[in-house]
């Protein structure tokens, strides 16, 4: 084998590289570095925990409640003023939603506290469906949210339309004066919808005792 190669100096010693070594190394210190492995196929069942973190948060689960008056505030203590579901989800007779609710939320300067409003109709579901969201863990969530006899009737690209674009879904994000918007980002919420609902919708395993 040819000793004609790199002469390498170390602490005053020269050592001899045969040249197929040395041709290695050269190789090797100009090799491009190693390509970042691709992006990992969006998992649905994860993508649907930012679904449900979404529909619990207190914008969302304070008109999708388990009986038939509405939640107020981050604490989702029972709506003041005796308000009711009513027989078609806008208010019992007397006391409809539209009596404070307008079509836009107030103006900053009247403070706090003060009935929000949407561009089309504040409501809740009617009692036929109420789309309860407190609650329930996220197998039951799921399992309901994709069932059109629990759902108003819904396809899964109804579901995605109406959450991508609904006023009364994007008002959670633009809740007026002294309201925390739902903490993940809108686009978020709908790619996480979208992965959960291209993969067929499914629902993770049934809870457990560690994981309700």
């Amino acid at each position: 084998m040819s000793t004609i190669g790199l002469w390498l100096a170390t602490d005053g010693w020269r050592w001899t590289i045969a040249a197929p070594v040395a041709l290695a190394l050269i190789s090797c210190s100009h090799a491009p570095a190693p390509a970042s492995p691709g992006p990992e196929r969006a998992d649905p069942v994860a993508s649907f925990e930012v679904v449900r973190a979404v529909l619990q948060s207190p914008r969302c689960v304070n008109c999708h409640p388990a009986g038939d008056a509405p939640l107020q505030g981050d604490d989702g203590h029972v709506h003041l003023q005796f308000v009711r579901r009513g027989p078609e989800g806008r208010g019992a007779t007397g006391l409809a939603c539209a009596t404070c609710h307008a079509r836009a939320n107030p103006p900053e300067s009247y403070g706090a506290h003060m009935p929000p409003g949407v561009s089309t109709e504040w409501r809740l579901p009617p009692p036929e469906h109420k789309m309860v969201f407190a609650g329930l863990n996220s197998r039951m969530l799921c399992e309901q949210l994709k069932d059109p006899k629990r759902n108003g009737g819904k396809t899964m690209p109804a579901l995605v339309h109406h959450v991508a674009g609904d006023p009364l879904v994007l008002w959670g994000w633009s809740p007026g004066f002294g309201r925390k918007p739902v903490p993940i980002p809108h686009d978020q919420f709908v790619r996480a919808f979208e992965t959960w609902a291209a993969a067929g919708a499914p629902c993770g395993p049934p809870p457990t005792a560690r994981n309700p």
